[in-house]
């Protein structure tokens, strides 16, 4: 159930004016144009409005955000023991939540998202995740060998030192949270390149961790393009490792910065062509109809683990196909401002048109599809409606290739090995669905699916204590949430002590 947010013109105006006041790299503890690189104009993904315009990080900036993350290390930070780090943790963690609205509204500025959405999930799981791992801070040790006679040996876990965090334009604040919280618990300094068109609630979160008490250095954003910020983070011999989320195209370039640099450790979390398998033995799809069609509308299909394809039993195909009209029709599209909008526009021009050069693509080989009929309220060219495929060809693109966009394609099947085979059939591995009644059928299929995550009877990305990542080119090197994602921000020491 959700909260429908309270607000007015007066705290619109209000994070309008925040959002100019984000207008270039957090390095220390504040904003710093000098040496920037160009001025880049973010703007309002429903009205095409200017709302800040951004001073883009320079190699130079870049260097110096991270000296001043090694400065931070040779400081309190490096210093200060696992409570001082948990403590400061859930004051930022308090910080989020006491400014709740505002970070949410600004999400939906910065990324069109409807407000219900951001106020709903990206808040409140960014000050989940946080608290997640100011306790981890505290309560997460290693095992130590046997003792053997004449010997004491120690496994310790040391702070890699400067990481650098590539996050991705759907869930900037989220991912954030999800990236900062496990590097800060195991002690590392961060440097933050957010996504070119969506840097607000990150450079806004930076300001909040020194309100909070965070020393200078700490957290620094360096808003940019890819090709200059992201690269000479990248290749900086002072940067110890990076964690990025995106595209499997540009994660393959963050290996290559690696190979021609210091040999930095990597984590990729990349892109995904996610399978639905809806069991044979299924006889109504009541039950699911919600997780499915929330699968491939939330965020707009903007969602790298979101239901993109589905793999039906043939018996189901006339159910399928009305109860996917009915579920678009009750996801209105439009303003994200109106709390009743639960589609809001792409995040760009050129998202929108790629995105729409999928779908006419399709449209021109399969003229076998139903859009939506759900009320659109406004007027914007990266509004775009969402729509379903079905019998799509295993050969084409809308099957195969990752959309990033509400489309969804089905095929239907009379064998079963031969849909898992179809689901496998793919170079993503992110994540996977299962739906049915069968607790035998549900395990054989969830556990032949070829990818790093499945979910069963319910769309969804675990909690805070579960691992996500994929397999295969959907990404390796390290896994966000659970503990295990302390792994890629520590590197292991052993001491062997002859006694």
């Amino acid at each position: 159930m959700h909260n429908i947010p309270t607000f007015g013109a007066s705290d619109l105006k209000q994070v309008r004016e925040t959002a100019r006041r984000l207008d270039s790299a957090w390095i220390g503890d504040g904003f710093s144009r000098d040496g920037g690189s160009d001025i880049a104009s973010i703007m309002s993904p429903f009205d095409g409005e200017t709302i800040s315009e951004v001073a883009f990080a320079s190699e130079r900036q870049v260097d110096l955000a991270v000296q001043a993350a090694r400065a931070a290390l040779k400081a309190d930070w490096g210093t200060m023991g696992h409570e001082g780090r948990a403590a400061l943790i859930r004051a930022l963690a308090d910080a989020v939540e006491r400014n709740w609205l505002e970070l949410a509204l600004l999400e939906s500025l910065d990324v069109g998202k409807p407000i219900l959405h951001s106020y709903n999930d990206d808040v409140p799981a960014t000050v989940g995740v946080l608290r997640w791992y100011a306790s981890l801070t505290e309560t997460a040790y290693d095992l130590s060998p046997a003792r053997r006679k004449g010997v004491l040996s120690q496994i310790v876990r040391e702070p890699q030192g400067v990481v650098g965090i590539v996050l991705p334009w759907n869930y900037p604040l989220t991912t954030l949270a999800l990236k900062i919280g496990p590097a800060l618990a195991a002690g590392n300094t961060v440097v933050c390149k957010p996504a070119d068109d969506t840097p607000l609630t990150t450079l806004r979160l930076a300001e909040l961790a020194i309100e909070a008490g965070f020393p200078a250095g700490v957290i620094n954003v360096v808003p940019g393009a890819g090709p200059v910020a992201g690269k000479a983070l990248g290749l900086h011999d002072h940067v110890s490792a990076i964690n990025f989320t995106g595209s499997t195209a540009t994660g393959r370039r963050f290996l290559h910065y690696s190979a021609d640099s210091n040999l930095k450790e990597i984590s990729l979390e990349c892109g995904g062509k996610n399978p639905a398998i809806i069991l044979p033995h299924v006889t109504s799809l009541d039950r699911f109809a919600d997780d499915i069609s929330t699968g491939f509308l939330m965020n707009s299909g903007q969602l790298c683990s979101s239901i993109s394809r589905v793999l039906a039993p043939r018996a189901l195909e006339g159910d399928l196909r009305d109860m996917l009209v009915v579920k678009m029709r009750e996801w209105p599209i439009g303003d994200p401002f109106d709390p009743a909008t639960r589609i809001g526009p792409l995040v760009s021009d050129a998202h929108a048109a790629q995105v729409n050069r999928a779908i006419d693509t399709e449209k021109q080989r399969n003229n076998d599809f139903s859009v939506s009929a759900a009320e659109i309220t406004g007027a914007s060219p990266r509004l775009v409606e969402p729509v379903v495929f079905f019998n799509v060809a295993e050969s084409a693109g809308a099957w195969r290739e990752e959309v990033f966009g509400p489309v969804l394609s089905v095929r239907f099947y009379d064998d079963l090995d031969s849909a898992i085979r179809s689901a496998n059939d793919t170079q993503y591995g992110l994540s996977a669905y299962v739906f049915g009644e069968d607790p035998r059928a549900i395990r054989e299929a969830s556990t032949t699916l070829d990818a790093g995550f499945v979910a069963v009877n319910a769309f969804c990305e675990g909690d805070f204590t579960t691992p996500f990542g994929g397999f295969k080119t959907s990404g390796f090197g390290g896994k966000d949430k659970g503990i295990h994602s302390l792994d890629q921000y520590s590197r292991t020491k052993s001491i062997w002590w002859a006694t």
